[in-house]
């Protein structure tokens, strides 16, 4: 029973989505990820400790890390992977995200684009025409 997944997560961020849920001060279920607009780019993506399932949220799971991904997230995110890194000035998410086109320099915030549902739907055979 296959269900299609918004995004993908690596070992180390659902490693590190675990270490968050099990040291919050509050029980937890995961993580919610969702996107705000805001920063030099246009939008943010936000992380939030999710202590409850909302019936909206699309659920990516892996190894027991769950992260519930905001409806109006979810078409910004299809097709990411997130991953979880540490180098010498900083330790975070990181968000490998076909649907960006641009990210400024601080790597805090990044410009988005929705899915092209469109195109997804023409290379299926039906054609969407946009017209007056």
């Amino acid at each position: 029973m296959g269900q299609f997944a918004v995004m993908t997560m690596t070992d180390a961020a659902a490693e590190r989505v675990r270490a968050i849920v099990g040291n919050a001060s509050e029980p937890a279920k995961g993580i919610r990820l969702g996107i705000k607009k805001g920063g030099c780019a246009g939008m943010e993506y936000t992380v939030d400790l999710a202590t409850e399932a909302r019936p909206a949220d699309d659920v990516v799971e892996r190894d027991g890390a769950r992260v519930y991904v905001a409806p109006e997230a979810v078409l910004f995110l299809l097709g990411t992977e997130m991953d979880f890194e540490v180098t010498t000035l900083r330790s975070g998410f990181v968000f490998n995200n076909p649907n960006q086109t641009s990210a400024c320099g601080c790597g805090e915030s990044v410009e988005l684009k929705a899915a092209d549902l469109q195109a997804l739907a023409r290379s299926e055979g039906s054609v969407v025409r946009a017209g007056s």
